[in-house]
């Protein structure tokens, strides 16, 4: 099952007080596994990004020559295309984004099209701290390189929570060769060799008492040369 994990930074907290995305960064999952394949976008929110920078580090200069939501709208779209969304605190960005698209007159994303995490870490673990960074630190995830938000490493990270909320980083059983992709139908799996054989178990002397046995006991003609 293909599924996004995705993530916004915004220049406020609230679409209906006029403020806009400024960026987009989406991670793709098959399986509960990622794929390698990611979408990110910076865009001009057409207004000034009103102190949220010491949030997310972009300002007005660096966002100034960035597209507008309307060049990037349909290849995000399609990037998404019918997946599920993984979001951590679904409604904020399901309302941002929406707002977009409301100015283009384009269809708007159904909140039931949404997994929270925030919501299923308060089933897993009640009690506990919600934010991206605690569940983070909660599941050993390395936090290294967020020193400001970013909705692309935000997005790998909240990949990562996920996958442990949802049952661990191993969700399948699955013996698969060493690149994780899988195996097509009908592929032949191939056994490799050891590099150094293992010593016989079998001593020299019951060797030659089981080939005197098949011999004398089983005739000239055993089953196994009928093949």
């Amino acid at each position: 099952m293909r599924e996004i994990v995705l993530d916004t930074e915004t220049t406020g907290l609230d679409p209906g007080d006029g403020h806009r995305i400024v960026e987009i960064g989406c991670v793709e999952l098959f399986d509960h596994i990622p794929t390698g394949l990611t979408f990110q976008r910076y865009i001009n929110p057409e207004r000034p990004v009103a102190g949220s920078d010491v949030i997310h580090g972009l300002t007005d200069e660096f966002l100034a020559d960035k597209p507008l939501f309307s060049a990037i709208a349909d290849e995000f779209l399609e990037f998404l295309g019918d997946a599920p969304l993984v979001i951590h605190n679904a409604g904020f960005d399901i309302r941002f984004l929406n707002a977009e698209l409301a100015r283009l007159d384009r269809a708007l994303i159904p909140f039931s099209r949404a997994i929270d995490t925030i919501e299923i870490a308060k089933a897993k673990i009640p009690g506990a701290k919600y934010s991206l960074d605690e569940l983070c630190r909660r599941f050993a995830i390395d936090l290294a390189a967020r020193e400001k938000h970013g909705a692309l490493l935000d997005a790998h990270l909240l990949a990562q929570v996920y996958l442990e909320l949802v049952g661990g980083r191993q969700t399948r059983l699955m013996l698969a060769p060493a690149d994780g992709m899988g195996m097509e139908a009908g592929e032949a799996r191939h056994a490799r060799a050891r590099p150094v054989p293992l010593a016989p178990r079998i001593l020299e002397s019951e060797r030659h008492a089981h080939a005197a046995f098949v011999a004398s006991e089983l005739g000239d003609n055993p089953v196994w040369n009928w093949l």
